[in-house]
């Protein structure tokens, strides 16, 4: 199957999830609403999430996808399956005792976390929420360490499945909630909680079962050191900041925004709704090349990789430059429609708006970092994205308390989207150095002609929603609503697609012809 069906494919998947993880949050929103309970489950989340992206999805992907590609290229399916049993003996003993110590150390770990919880009761159901989802991690770095083991076979169905299983246990346990009406916020934050924890286990049954169809389950054993886990783990850790860098940088607004009530659930708001196209483009992308990268690198194919980073470059600006537009143009109707209905009111509706129109000039740079990264990943250099990680955190936690106090939720966005655009920046133009990366002209003018469509789409779609203003007004009937926003949308799908095509920015001929080809 061609790289870009790959991408097809997999976005597809990613967009299905994104799609029930709308339905979700919009009945998380209708439940919980914006405020201590919001926030307490928002912050309870994020902790284990961010352990499972660094752990799980940051560090043993990018670690060893590479590893385990060469070993399946030039030493066969028995030598793989041995060093992948190796490689997750050790995860697995690694996750243990994490998540022994994070439940015994909650408290004080939380304090560090969420420091602007004065609240005593908001910080106790912070920890409580927090102990009964950590083990979540566990669940998904084993769903992550089988997924990566799916992917290098080319598999790509069950792993990029699996989410939607998580989306549609929690809309179960959502739904009764949103009809019950519970005046306690805290017991339906909890009821929330235990339901993510279920999807978890389903998901990772999901994935086990397809890695025993393909007969590539590795055995879990007691870890013993050898050279090949030595060599995973010195890639490994630098690879923890680097592959979590969005995570992190998310973690530090949390950190900082906690002071302030409301601002953690606005920002967690604002994030799903970013999440979208990046999970269907930059997380998809990521996810095929990688292995894709590794592969030809590993039989020498220089050319075919440096091709298949450059046809992912222009695809993923071609799908991410309208998102964004489109997220910061219409974010009020779009927040609105979603959103608004049950404990989330008009007035919540403003901010989370606020902090999306700021994300979303950072979406080009978030999936510019996944594209990218996969480069130097693939070449088994991890320290050197990890130092640009670590210049991004370091910007991010500057841009952030500089601009907290008089911007408050617009400005820890707005330092997430600057410190990603330096890592994105720093990225593209080390690749360049080392010969890996060429920016032709031909290549340049793609990108400049795309961005020029995507900002004359945001213009046209800016316009359209003034427009339809008294149509979006808090009071509007959903369903007409709904109508709009789709009618206008479209519209700007359709104007970007034909300035793309016309100033041949991207032929839609070539991209069709692309996801046709199959090898």
């Amino acid at each position: 199957m061609s790289l870009y069906r790959n991408f097809l494919s997999v976005g597809g998947l990613t967009l299905l999830s994104r799609i029930a993880g709308f339905a979700r949050d919009a009945l998380m929103a209708a439940v919980l609403g914006i405020g201590p309970a919001a926030d307490a489950f928002n912050a309870a989340f994020r902790f284990p999430n961010l352990f499972r992206r660094l752990f799980a999805e940051g560090a043993f992907n990018t670690a060893f996808v590479p590893m385990f590609s060469n070993a399946l290229e030039t030493q066969g399916d028995e030598a793989a399956r041995l060093l992948a049993s190796r490689i997750m003996s050790w995860l697995v003993a690694t996750i243990v005792v994490v998540t022994i110590l994070a439940e015994i150390f909650m408290e004080p770990i939380m304090r560090v976390f969420v420091p602007g919880f004065d609240d005593p009761e908001k910080f106790a159901l912070t920890v409580f929420l927090t102990r009964i989802m950590f083990p979540y991690l566990a669940c998904m770095s084993l769903m992550a360490a089988y997924g990566a083991i799916l992917n290098t076979l080319g598999r790509f169905f069950a792993a990029a499945f699996a989410p939607v299983i998580l989306n549609i246990v929690n809309i179960a346990a959502l739904v009764p909630l949103a009809i019950l009406v519970l005046e306690d916020k805290a017991d339906a934050a909890f009821w929330v909680a235990i339901a993510t924890m279920l999807g978890g286990i389903a998901q990772l049954a999901l994935v086990y079962g397809a890695v025993r169809r393909s007969g590539f389950v590795p055995r879990i054993g007691l870890p013993r050191p050898n050279p090949e886990v030595r060599r995973f783990w010195m890639l490994a850790v630098p690879a923890i900041l680097a592959g979590g860098i969005t995570q992190i940088n998310i973690l530090v607004g949390t950190v900082i925004a906690s002071s302030v009530d409301g601002t953690i659930s606005i920002l967690g708001y604002a994030d799903r709704l970013y999440q979208l196209p990046l999970g269907i483009i930059g997380i998809a992308i990521g996810t095929v090349l990688l292995p894709e990268l590794s592969r030809h690198l590993s039989a020498g194919r220089d050319v075919e990789a440096a091709r298949s980073q450059d046809q992912s470059l222009l695809l993923s600006m071609l799908l991410a430059m309208p998102a964004a537009a489109a997220l910061a143009a219409l974010s009020v109707p779009i927040v609105r429609v979603l959103f608004e209905r049950g404990a989330f009111d008009a007035a919540a509706t403003v901010p989370v708006a606020e902090a999306l129109v700021g994300f979303a000039w950072g979406l080009p740079a978030f999936v510019l970092i996944r594209v990218l990264q996969p480069g130097f990943f693939s070449r088994k250099d991890t320290v050197t994205p990890t130092v640009f990680a670590g210049l991004s955190v370091v910007a991010n936690i500057g841009i952030s308390l500089w601009l907290f106090p008089s911007m408050q939720h617009v400005g820890i966005a707005l330092a997430t989207t600057i410190s990603s655009w330096l890592n994105a920046v720093l990225l593209a133009l080390f690749l360049a150095r080392r010969g890996y990366f060429v920016l032709t002209l031909v290549s340049l003018r793609r990108h400049v002609l795309t961005i020029a469509s995507a900002l004359i789409m945001a213009a046209a779609l800016y316009v359209l929603g003034q427009r339809a203003e008294a149509i979006f007004a808090p009071d509007g009937a959903l369903l007409i609503q709904i109508a709009a926003l789709f009618a206008i949308c479209m519209f700007g799908t359709v104007l970007y697609f034909t300035l793309v095509h016309v100033t041949g920015a991207q032929p839609l001929g070539m991209v069709l012809a692309r996801l046709r080809r199959r090898g």
